[in-house]
């Protein structure tokens, strides 16, 4: 250890004569802070309330639509006669059926363009339907396929299987499967004993178990394996085409959605896989008997960036191919055939090609192209013609919606009356003509099309089903949890003074009533609803408190003799109209309008660059950003002046305006990083976004790839930096351990398992294996590294290194309470001008107490040395906080190592915005004892939170998820959805975790800051010391933990009203055309959020409580009872 470090980097501990004791004497520097078991139980019993809100509002507002759980039978009535007909019985136009998917087989990908001479890897590549189409057009169509949002492959499945409409809360289902209950395709074939054949993706095993004669699924989350599922459905697909133990064969192949999810549609790897499909498809036909109908088509589309669960036209228009070996068409395509299909009408016609009964809640409307029209009925092949197809098709329609309608009330009885009056008057009109042996006018047929049209869209619009009484309770509960926050963040001092009694009874109160509604329902409904229960608790709790806190009408005397506000003053138009609970409120307000949620990502960063440079001005305005002019009157004496020097005046104001210029520009690059929706058809997605693999340039891989390991080093070496700037790698504990060791091996296992990721399968053939091996072991050895480190700083998060020196052993038994202070200067000219002041205050109070000169303990060395003392708390949490960053940067594509230096970079900033500013703000007043948060500083660090979501190209939308972050590490994929699940979740919310965990650092921050000079009245506290930073809170820890909580409920109260809002738009706008599209995901993104959020918050605070205890034991063993 050099002697520099330990001039510029020691917090020294000194003895000395025992300084005269003031009326309200410091704490000892053991002591813990105050109430500190209470304040994580609190935080967690407010986020409780804030879940309960959102689960009950979500419980009203994303209800499944109801399911009709009936089936339809061979032994229906459907045709016209007097006597039931077994449906199943008469001869179906096909026998068997050959049912090829290809996921994420978009139309553009089927159409062939014989003039495009420089087609992109995805273009022409499947001339099989081209050829087949235009050389016999009778046997053959090609269509738009509509798939109905979300466009995932359970909920597409589910389309094209029930006939139904899924809902939009069905996507969270998309990855955990559960079976289909409703009557659907493979329910009414194995009824009549057909034998159906599955092979390919495993989804379709979770959604019909044990409904397959023979099943052969193959694992399917890999987005990273193009080859498995493909390869084995083909290892069997042609065996067992041409055997006889089959009637309808499923073959489900995933190579081209998972080509597109890992490297776009743009990319040589798309079109080796089309060209493969092109060669199933021909073989699949050259094998086609004459009774065997070929099905080929696209569950959904994709975006160009190859993802899809969205709305947009290219996830929904995929590709429907239907080919038959004998004349399928009555003639060729005409201007009256459908430009597009949607997926629901394959359910009818399907199911009357093949002879089966239409499955009973099916919309669909049968496909009329693929039947005879009715004056060639008689010379066509068997099956129903046009007219009693749709027949067929109309009544099953209106059999759903009577049974429907009697089970749910939900469609609007004017609309329903309608429909139920048009179907009578096409049911006589039919019978009628049928009766009388007339041939039908083409009125009829499009008037029975233009019916089923109709009930379609009436489901479609309906079947939002929502629960107003849920939604209003779930409103409340969470309006009334915003409030329970700021009243707590005005009584934090009161609450911690009371060791948080006050709120013993509303948690009681809130049990017992709980207890009380469910024991009530078991008694009067034999079941207990636990959503009704949690808001009982909950609105009691709430209530209670208030009430509380409305009786206290006392006013409480804090011990340096301020007085609080009373409750009432709390909500006065001058506490709320400030400006940055008004940013606060006018990013709440945006979140009402689609447009403003479509540009968030740039909305958010208006208002943080308008916040922060507002702070400036605001100083400036208040005259606190100049040196305040000199006052002849002030006597100049020895003792030093309580204002701040004007040099360190310039200093701070520098400083602050370089950090925001600092900020400014980190906000401007910052917007290179972001993606685009699809509403947004200006918009150009980052080049950052895509995956190294992706890139076929090899320049610019190379040139992504250098500017990402930079990124990642220079990151790293900030961070160590600016611990070993403050003297906290000088330590043997785990958490120095983790800076030194950890912390630069983890950054190399990034650095390499980026090249590793990087590297084409084939471009090493030799080193194929070992290069797999990599990208298996390089991110499992960072996830361990990153656990251990984060175990490390937990169970050992002291960062001070202890020197000790040997003391007269005749002063042993009579050492007064050492004093310690914090000199981390920049040079030793700044550790002399921390130590003059002290020794001056020592030669005063000696003077004052007519005791000797303590000249003799100037000469001595002191007893103790302790390094990074001054940031016990921060650095900790700094570490923290950077591995995590890292750990979620490992989850990102390499392209984003520089948008999260650019976080670091704003995090920095902002810190020292709002040190500086309190510093400057301090000019003219003295320390009051307090160490409370400004809102300013708490409103930004909320908006720089959604800022980053969308710097690191995240968007409020399903497609916008970056699936490949599940495959991190698992390269060949997942036997559960649990890890995959986590991973997703911390690729996506990471800007909400890293802001919420690092949020404490916004109070330590004006502390650590007092190393950078003397600091006035702030700085001296009550007897004139020099800066002893972080360890001011040892000295008061009723303030430190009353600031704690209140900065803690401060920003929950900022995300509690962001999430508030987004629950109040989606309310409201219910009914708007844009709410699935818009608000809805919208409202799913900010409630997952504000849950990882709050829980993070939580965290972060934990891990500042365990420092405390591991402080208050280091000062337990340093100090001797004896001088205590």
């Amino acid at each position: 250890m050099s002697v520099i470090d330990v001039l510029l980097l020691t917090h020294t501990f000194t003895s000395g004569p025992r300084p005269r004791e003031d009326k309200q004497t410091k704490k000892h520097p053991e002591t813990r802070m105050k109430g500190s078991p209470v304040l994580s139980l609190l935080l967690l019993c407010i986020c409780s309330l804030y879940f309960v809100g959102l689960y009950l509002f979500m419980g009203g507002f994303l209800l499944v639509r109801l399911e009709v759980n009936r089936t339809s039978t061979c032994g229906d009535v459907l045709q016209p006669g007097q006597e039931p007909v077994d449906f199943c019985h008469t001869r179906p136009r096909f026998r068997r059926a050959v049912l090829i998917i290809i996921d994420a087989l978009k139309i553009d990908f089927a159409q062939f363009d014989s003039s495009n001479l420089a087609p992109r890897p995805y273009e022409n590549k499947l001339p099989v339907v081209e050829e087949i189409t235009s050389s016999r057009p009778l046997h053959s169509r090609l269509y738009p396929f509509h798939a109905d949002p979300p466009t995932t492959t359970m909920q597409r499945i589910k389309g094209f299987t029930t006939g139904s409409l899924p809902t939009f809360v069905d996507v969270g289902n998309n990855f955990a499967s559960s079976a289909i209950l409703e009557d659907n395709l493979i329910h009414q074939l194995g009824q009549i004993g057909k034998r159906v054949v599955f092979m390919g993706d495993d989804t379709w095993e979770s959604l019909f178990p044990k409904k397959f004669y023979r099943c052969l699924p193959f694992p399917s989350f890999n987005v990273k394996d193009l080859h498995t599922v493909d390869n084995g459905i083909l290892q069997n697909l042609y065996s067992t085409m041409t055997g006889n133990d089959w009637d309808v064969l499923v073959a489900h192949f995933l190579g081209v959605d998972h080509c597109g999810h890992r490297f776009g549609p743009d990319h040589p790897a798309m079109a080796d896989k089309l060209t493969q499909m092109d060669g199933v498809i021909r073989s699949v036909i050259d094998r086609l008997q004459n009774d065997t109908l070929l099905v080929v088509m696209g569950d959904h589309g994709m975006t160009d960036t190859g993802d899809h669960g969205g709305e947009s036209l290219k996830e929904t228009d995929a590709a429907l191919f239907l080919y038959s070996p004998v004349p399928l068409f009555p003639g060729p395509p005409s201007q009256d055939e459908p430009d597009i299909v949607p997926q629901t009408d394959l359910v009818p016609s399907l199911a009357l090609l093949l002879g089966i009964p239409i499955p009973y809640s099916s919309v669909g409307q049968v496909l009329l192209p693929l039947f005879p029209p009715h004056d060639q009925a008689e010379v066509a092949p068997t099956g129903p013609s046009q007219l009693e197809a749709l027949w067929i098709n109309a009544k099953q329609v209106n059999r759903f919606l009577e049974t429907y309608s009697s089970m749910a009330k939900d469609i609007p009885p004017p609309r329903l009356s309608q429909l139920k009056a048009e179907f009578a008057r096409l049911s006589s009109e039919y019978l009628a003509t049928v009766g009388a042996g007339r041939s039908p006018s083409p009125q009829l047929t499009a008037s029975m099309q233009a019916y089923l049209t109709s009930v379609r869209e009436t489901c479609r619009a309906t079947w939002a089903r929502f629960n107003p009484l849920k939604m209003a309770a779930g409103l409340v509960i969470l309006a009334f949890a915003c409030l329970m926050c700021y009243v707590l963040s005005e009584l934090s001092f009161v609450l911690i003074r009371e060791n948080a009694r006050r709120l013993k009874a509303p948690a009681v109160v809130a049990l017992a009533v709980g207890v009380c509604v469910a024991v009530g329902q078991l008694l009067t409904h034999g079941y207990i609803e636990v959503a009704w229960c949690l808001a009982a608790a909950a609105l009691s709790a709430e209530l209670l408190f208030f009430w509380s806190v409305y009786r206290t009408r006392t006013v409480h005397v804090a011990k340096n003799g301020s007085k609080p506000p009373k409750w009432t003053n709390w909500l006065t138009r001058r506490r709320l109209l400030i400006p940055p609970i008004l940013v606060a409120f006018l990013r709440c307000a945006s979140l009402l309008s689609d447009s403003y949620v479509i540009a968030e990502g740039r909305v958010v960063t208006f208002l943080l660059l308008s916040l922060v440079v507002y702070t400036p001005v605001h100083l400036n305005w208040d005259g606190l950003l100049l040196p305040p002019s000199y006052d002849p009157l002030k006597s100049a004496g020895l003792l030093p002046s309580p204002a701040l020097s004007p040099s360190f005046v310039r200093k701070e104001s520098s400083t602050l305006l370089a950090c925001v210029g600092l900020l400014v520009g980190s906000l401007y690059l910052s917007l290179s990083f972001h993606g685009c929706r699809e509403e947004q058809g200006y918009c150009q997605p980052s080049p950052f976004l895509t995956p190294l693999s992706r890139l076929q340039d090899s320049q610019m891989k190379n040139l992504h790839y250098a500017l990402s390991v930079v990124s990642l080093g220079v990151w790293t070496y900030l961070l160590r930096h600016c611990l070993r700037h403050y003297g906290n790698l000088n330590s043997s504990g785990g958490a120095v351990f983790t800076a030194r060791w950890i912390l630069p091996l983890l950054s190399t296992c990034l650095g390499l398992h980026w090249a590793v990721s990087a590297t084409p399968e084939d471009s090493f053939r030799n080193l194929g294996e070992m290069i797999k091996l990599a990208q298996l072991l390089l991110p499992r050895a960072a996830f361990c590294l990153l656990a251990l480190g984060l175990f490390l700083i937990c169970l050992d998060p002291l960062t001070v290194f202890i020197k000790t020196r040997a003391t007269a052993s005749a002063r042993n038994s009579s050492l007064p309470l050492p004093r310690y202070r914090a000199s981390t200067g920049i040079s030793p000219q700044a550790e002399l001008h921390h130590l003059i002041p002290q020794i001056y205050q020592r030669m005063r109070r000696s003077l004052d107490d007519n005791e000797p000169s303590v000249g003799s303990e100037v000469d001595n060395r002191p007893a103790v040395e302790a390094y990074g003392l001054g940031t016990v708390y921060s650095a900790p949490l700094l570490l923290f906080c950077g591995l995590l960053t890292l750990g979620m940067l490992l989850l990102h594509p390499e392209g984003m190592a520089l948008s999260f230096l650019l976080l670091l970079l704003e995090m920095g900033a902002l810190l020292h915005i709002h040190a500086s500013a309190t510093t400057l703000r301090g000019l003219q007043s003295t320390y009051s004892g307090g160490f409370n948060v400004p809102w300013a500083p708490i409103v930004m660090w909320s908006l720089a939170a959604t800022q980053f979501f969308h710097a690191t190209g995240h968007l409020p939308t399903f497609p916008s998820i970056q699936w490949s972050a599940a495959f991190v590490g698992f390269p060949d994929g997942h036997t559960g959805t649990a890890v995959p699940a986590s991973l997703v979740t911390l690729n996506t919310f990471a800007s909400h975790i890293l802001f919420a965990v690092s949020c404490p650092l916004l109070l330590f921050w004006p502390l650590v800051c007092e190393a950078r000079g003397s600091r006035g009245g702030r700085a001296a506290g009550d007897e004139g010391e020099d800066a002893v930073m972080e360890m001011r809170l040892r000295e008061n820890p009723q303030q430190f933990s009353s600031a704690l909580l209140q900065l803690s409920t401060r920003y929950l109260f900022i995300l509690g009203a962001q999430v508030f809002a987004s629950v109040s738009a989606a309310a409201i706008l219910r009914r708007h055309l844009m709410v699935w599209k818009v608000f809805a995901p919208k409202l799913i993104f900010e409630a997952l959020g504000f849950v990882l959020s709050s829980v993070s918050v939580v965290i972060g605070v934990t891990l500042v409580l365990r420092v405390d205890v591991a402080v208050a034991r280091w000062f337990k063993r340093l100090i001797p009872d004896s001088s205590r």
